[in-house]
């Protein structure tokens, strides 16, 4: 993964160009609320770098959800997940990986808080409309078990200067 480092002005810590994981679950897809989600990241400023539709299975969420197989809710997840395909892609940006996890909002869309995409479309613990990764490490992993290296675009839509003051990025 390309990674530009930079720093912040005030406290000298690090900036990370990095890249995240998102998931457009079933329910959304069924809700045609794709366009939508994807407005959202791209108004925040997010760079959309890879997009496709597929349909999950059985192995894919069996890796995937693998932290969650001794639960008794794991086969209705993975039930739920395969009801249609989904819309999976790879965004990048400073920080985006704490971004999109933070626009996501918390897993129960009836507690998530309004303006966050769970707060505004989901009422359901489950069928809580995106998956995003929650550390860089993890969005490393579930880009490499989703993509191919060469179905990822790294390219500079706007300059930087657009979107991060100078000593960002």
């Amino acid at each position: 993964m390309k990674r530009c480092i930079c720093l912040r002005s005030n406290n000298n810590l690090k900036n990370t160009m990095e890249k995240t994981f998102i998931i457009i679950k079933p329910c959304a897809i069924r809700r045609d609320l794709i366009g939508e989600i994807i407005h959202r990241f791209e108004m925040k400023g997010m760079q959309l770098c890879a997009i496709k539709m597929v349909q999950l299975d059985n192995q894919i969420l069996d890796e995937h959800y693998a932290h969650l197989i001794d639960r008794p809710y794991f086969q209705r997840i993975k039930n739920s997940m395969m009801k249609t395909p989904v819309v999976i892609s790879v965004w990048k940006g400073v920080d985006v990986v704490e971004i999109a996890h933070h626009m996501a909002g918390t897993t129960n869309g009836r507690l998530a808080a309004p303006g966050t995409i769970r707060g505004d479309y989901s009422v359901s613990i489950q069928e809580n409309i995106v998956h995003t990764s929650d550390s860089v490490e993890n969005a490393e992993i579930e880009i490499a078990r989703f993509f191919e290296p060469y179905e990822i675009f790294d390219f500079n839509q706007l300059s930087p200067s657009v979107l991060y003051a100078e000593n960002e990025c």
